[in-house]
């Protein structure tokens, strides 16, 4: 049994902490706390999301807030999200406040269990040279990726082919048929997260 004390969910830029995926993610890891956030950006009703920065200081301030709701430890904690949401939590998780795009981080890794990426965005669509890999050599804690098939932010070949350079070795599952959205494949993803994060070491 894995000693994560919680979850704390990010959505994509288009969507909301209410997102039906991570509503089904919570109802599948009950009763383990599971907070979903919302961006700054979204709270305040606009639809563009914040530069970097703002986000991956909010992946920070909703974990310390995590932390002080449910008594324990960061390092007790997983983070994660759809697309952007998990990108934004792997930069944290890595020590990249999202100020540039340079080989060093340029703040302290987020410690924390582990870091779940649903539909990750490698790349804007037909742009497979604009790559959002830099901070990966430094995400050095478990992490799960969950990609659809056809996801035109990602093919399964680019996915593995990127994610090579992470420290640990991370747990890669493709769904079958799907896109970036993963529309209709929430329970799928649940069950993989599920799974997944049960068996982190204590």
């Amino acid at each position: 049994m894995s000693g994560v004390r919680g979850l704390v969910l990010f959505p994509g830029a288009g969507s909301s902490a209410n997102h039906s995926s991570l509503l089904t993610i919570e109802s599948a890891l009950a009763p383990l706390p599971v907070m979903r956030v919302d961006f700054p950006y979204r709270l305040a009703g606009r639809r563009a999301p914040d530069r970097a920065p703002v986000l991956v200081r909010a992946v920070c301030d909703a974990v310390q807030r995590a932390c002080e709701r449910w008594s324990c430890t960061s390092d007790e904690l997983v983070i994660g999200g759809r697309s952007m949401g998990g990108r934004m939590c792997s930069m944290a998780a890595a020590g990249f406040d999202g100020n540039r795009r340079a080989p060093q981080p340029a703040q302290e890794p987020l410690g924390v269990a582990g870091v779940v990426c649903i539909s990750y965005p490698l790349h804007p669509p037909r742009q497979p040279a604009t790559l959002r890999v830099e901070h990966l050599p430094r995400m050095n804690v478990p992490s799960l990726f969950v990609s659809g098939t056809r996801d035109d932010f990602a093919t399964p070949e680019e996915l593995q082919m990127h994610l090579a350079v992470i420290p640990l070795p991370p747990e890669v599952h493709f769904i079958d048929g799907g896109r970036h959205d993963l529309r209709g494949k929430d329970d799928a993803v649940a069950t993989i997260v599920a799974r997944w994060l049960l068996q982190l070491p204590k």
